[in-house]
């Protein structure tokens, strides 16, 4: 398959020109006494007036909805009660992921208020796979199950509900997935995302949907014992939000409405959490052990991105290699010393997990590679016989990234009977791009497949080896219709437009008002053009770059994580314009401004010095005139200059120089007076004088080939100069 160079397109939200803009933020900003950029960034996000905005900093901008609004939350509620009144065995089925792990251990948590019999149940996706299955059922029935509460799982479950009743056992089903026009025939049904739901907030996560269940049954309570049923929603807040807003996030859920609001509950709880497990879990992936108590570590800030980028992956890890009840385990310990082990155990789990996902990445890749152009032209489907089932999500989400196409990865893994067979059973896993929902692309191929099911950008499937091909082939016609080409380009957003005086650690401060981020409020991008790039320096053992970028006689450091300072395409001198977000960076007891790099480019305005410059030079080399301000003509000792280093350079084996790079090397090294025109002058002398071989492979990138012993000869033998002095103006 051949390498899809995917487009990039720039975009800016906040528009300068628009003068009924500017006057709104002009005075959000007097009113609110904020800085003129973080009103840009209120503006964009919908809040144009000083009380809608300040009810956005102050996350008042939505109250709880009434959970009794979800339909049969009522009945989920009498049933459950019925249960513990009842003294029945409970148990709740769960998912794998960190959505379904903090869904069960909310649920048991509070369960446990009640002294309910209560226990809990997530199958191994290797052995298992993803949701219900009568075989976890008939275990379930023989450990005396009386009542199962499925949570982010369960809404397309049918048969296996079912089944469940067969047996004598009642189900509530908590989730969040998107639903097939048929339903479960469960005790109840509770899910915003049913078509007949007239609940106001879709997007909660199922640990989101599980806290809506327990805040009814807390309103319940309230009510029968004759109490407040605000103070006893306000508990349930203090006590589990910190579980809901892990989950939610994890999940990427948008964070709006109602998720914005429990989210940042959840954060302040995290803060100072007083789980043990939570405790540890932060201080081992932060890297504060063993530590001598005369000085305590730095604390660690808690936000979104440190939830999703830190403690969301060593959560999902348990679920991913091995098994999950470790990361319920580590929520609901109660003793610090065995809250550390498990965190310790969370963190390796991770690392072998990152060790196996570059494992599959690059196998997967090589496959992609050997592809036909025409298999995969809208959506990737993979498969083979040993990627662990528990990694091929992650790999997937990467290969969409890097090709911009929805992707589904298969793995076989366990399914053999130690030789391929029609009749294995894959387990797939998808990832899409926006504008293709991808339970809907899997439902149009439901004929070849065993069961799916998920959401719009990600879900999972089960698929008979036999009909894998036809499966790619049918997915690939369905994508073709839809996903169109402009869909395929990646659209880089960026807030507002900037300079350097606009930042600020005052910035920086009312930027972290807005947490917290997320799906739908996310981190705020900003763009900084016409920047010189100054140095460029390696970080982590080559695996990141720091740049050092000047505008308006003010330098700000920018950090660009995961590009390799080699891979860069700019030079230093360059002008160039950066997407970034604002970053504060302690480090020593110093405290100073960095931008996070999201995107950088050439500057349009340098580019288009570039195209004038070359246009002029071929307007010389065509025989107008030349003047003398212009300084073309190079001396024996400019040739000297660079013939020295690029000799010196080839025999490191550097032999490929855009003229751009030289042009850098020059001025580094204080040598002015050789231009861009000079430049290009030296370079075709260097060739007709046979001092080297030069291959221009694109305009203004050059590949040297020196002749170890090249013939003496003087430069003034040129017929390159001589015609170039002949066309110096006189006037």
């Amino acid at each position: 398959m051949r390498e899809i160079k995917k487009q990039k397109k720039w975009s800016v939200q906040y528009q300068a020109q628009n003068t009924e803009a500017n006057a709104s933020v002009a005075q959000l900003a007097r009113e609110l006494q904020i800085t003129e950029t973080t009103a840009k960034l209120l503006y964009t996000r919908g809040f144009h007036t000083a009380s809608a905005a300040t009810s956005f900093l102050n996350q008042a901008e939505t109250n709880l909805h009434d959970p009794f609004s979800l339909l049969d939350i009522t009945a989920a509620v009498e049933r459950i009660f019925l249960a513990l009144d009842n003294k029945e065995r409970i148990v709740i089925y769960g998912d794998y992921d960190v959505d379904g792990v903090t869904s069960v251990s909310l649920l048991y948590l509070y369960l446990r208020e009640y002294d309910a019999d209560v226990g809990y149940y997530i199958p191994c996706r290797s052995r298992e796979g993803y949701g219900l299955s009568t075989t976890a059922i008939d275990t379930l029935k023989s450990r005396g199950v009386q009542m199962m509460i499925t949570v982010d799982t369960g809404i397309t479950a049918i048969q296996e509900i079912e089944y469940a009743k067969s047996l004598g056992i009642d189900t509530v089903v908590t989730d969040h997935h998107e639903c097939r026009p048929e339903l479960p025939r469960a005790c109840a049904v509770v899910n915003p995302h049913r078509a007949d739901d007239p609940y106001p907030f879709k997007e909660l996560a199922g640990v989101g949907v599980i806290f809506k269940v327990i805040c009814a049954m807390e309103m319940t309570r309230c009510r029968r014992n004759g109490t407040s049923e605000i103070e006893g929603l306000r508990r349930i807040c203090r006590t589990y939000a910190d579980l809901v807003a892990i989950g939610t996030i994890a999940d990427v859920m948008p964070i709006v409405d109602e998720n914005r609001l429990i989210v940042a509950l959840g954060l302040k709880l995290l803060e100072n959490t007083k789980r043990p497990g939570l405790r540890a879990l932060i201080d081992a992936a932060s890297g504060n052990k063993n530590t001598d108590s005369r000085f305590p570590p730095k604390k660690r800030k808690i936000n979104s991105g440190f939830i999703g980028f830190v403690i969301a992956p060593r959560m999902n890890a348990a679920g991913r290699v091995s098994s999950a009840s470790i990361a319920v385990e580590l929520l609901l310990a109660t003793d610090a010393q065995r809250a550390e082990e498990l965190a310790e155990e969370l963190c390796n789990l991770n690392s072998v997990r990152q060790i196996e996902e570059n494992r599959i990445a690059d196998q997967a890749y090589q496959k992609i590679q050997n592809m036909e152009d025409d298999m995969c032209d809208r959506v990737i489907v993979l498969d083979d016989d040993t990627w662990q089932q528990g990694i091929i999500g992650i790999v997937s989400s990467r290969i969409t990234e890097k090709y911009g196409l929805p992707s589904i990865l298969i793995s076989f893994d366990g399914a053999t009977r130690g030789y391929p067979s029609n009749d294995d059973l894959g387990k797939g896993s998808g990832r899409s791009i926006k504008g293709m929902n991808l339970v809907e692309a899997l439902a149009s191929c439901e004929d070849l497949l065993v069961r799916f099911g998920g959401h719009e950008l990600a879900a999972g499937l089960t698929v008979r080896r036999q009909d894998i091909d036809l499966f790619r082939k049918q997915i690939n016609q369905y994508a073709r219709e839809r996903i169109t080409d402009d869909m395929l380009c990646i659209s880089m957003e960026a807030d507002c437009e900037v300079e350097m005086a606009d930042l600020s650690l005052r910035l920086a401060q009312e930027i972290d008002a807005l947490e917290p981020f997320g799906t739908s409020n996310p981190v705020p991008v900003l763009m900084l053009c016409g920047a010189t790039l100054q140095r460029v320096i390696p970080m982590g053992n080559g695996r990141h770059t720091k740049l050092i970028l000047e505008k308006d006689n003010v330098s700000m450091t920018a950090v660009w994580f995961g590009t390799e300072h080699t891979s860069l395409p700019y030079e230093i001198g360059d002008t160039v314009d950066v997407l970034f977000q604002l970053n504060v960076n302690e480090f020593q007891n110093v405290t100073s401004l960095q931008m996070i790099v999201q995107d950088m480019r050439i500057s349009a305005s340098y580019e288009h010095t570039l195209q004038q410059q070359h246009e002029r030079y071929e307007e010389m080399r065509a025989g107008a005139k030349i003047f003398a301000e212009e300084d073309v003509i190079p001396t024996r000792d400019d040739m000297a200059i660079v013939y020295t280093y690029l000799r010196r350079e080839y025999q490191l084996k550097h032999t490929y120089f855009p003229i751009r790079r030289l042009l850098s090397v020059l001025k580094q090294q204080g040598i002015t007076n050789i231009g861009y025109y000079k430049l290009k002058t030296i370079i075709r002398v260097m060739q007709e004088l046979q001092f080297c071989e030069i291959t221009e492979t694109v305009t203004d990138c050059f590949v040297f080939d020196f002749y170890f012993n090249p013939t003496k000869t003087s430069i003034d033998k040129s017929s390159i100069l001589k015609k170039m002095k002949s066309q110096l103006f006189k006037g």
